[in-house]
């Protein structure tokens, strides 16, 4: 499966952090690559600039778009 833009990682990152409780990065990421069916290759695919992995790149823009749109608080740095 390809990686999935930040729009298509919107939904689920809001069904996974609906809970109500607090959830680490690293666990957000997890969660949502086996939703998303993604391989050890597809996780290690870096950005152009070689500093970020795409996929975490990608989650962090949506929660981004959902912390402006008021649907989640994003906890201290690491959650």
């Amino acid at each position: 499966m390809l990686i999935p833009d930040f729009q298509s990682a919107m939904l689920p990152s809001l069904t996974h952090l609906s809970d109500g409780k607090e959830h680490s990065n690293q666990e957000t990421l997890k969660n949502l690559a086996e939703h998303f069916k993604l391989s050890d290759d597809e996780l290690a695919q870096l950005l152009p600039s070689g500093l970020q992995p795409l996929f975490t790149n990608r989650i962090a823009w949506a929660k981004s778009h959902l912390k402006a749109a008021g649907l989640i608080e994003l906890p201290p740095p690491g959650y």
